[in-house]
């Protein structure tokens, strides 16, 4: 049986109050994965805020009915999943949006998900 680091997310109830959802959108306006290292990053900062923005809009549109941490974590969970032909670099910076959206939604550990996909950056 192969390991689903999903099964280790102690679930909670999320508080999504009309100013979370807010933020998410606001969120969802700015620039991301600016500070990515190299030359000629444009194509892959792109991918990379597609994705982010992506999964942005999959919070925004399902948050406030199912509030909770393990429904937030699988949706970084299917994002994640896509990251794996992605250098470190990219990993990290995709890692740190994605602690961005867990402070907006109150989220304070991710139990491990963060680390077990992004090589525990």
């Amino acid at each position: 049986m192969t390991y689903d680091p999903i099964s280790d997310i102690v679930d909670e109830p999320l508080i999504v109050l009309p100013s979370v959802v807010k933020a998410l959108a606001e969120y969802r306006a700015l620039p991301k994965i600016d500070l990515l290292p190299g030359v000629d990053t444009t194509a892959e900062r792109g991918r990379l805020a597609e994705l982010v923005n992506g999964l942005t809009d999959q919070l925004l549109a399902g948050v406030a009915e199912h509030p909770s941490k393990l429904w937030v974590m699988q949706k970084f969970q299917g994002a994640l999943l896509q990251l794996e032909d992605h250098d470190t670099e990219a990993r990290e910076h995709f890692g740190m949006e994605l602690e961005r959206l867990m402070g907006i939604l109150g989220i304070e550990s991710s139990d491990g998900l963060l680390s077990f996909y992004l090589g525990g950056l």
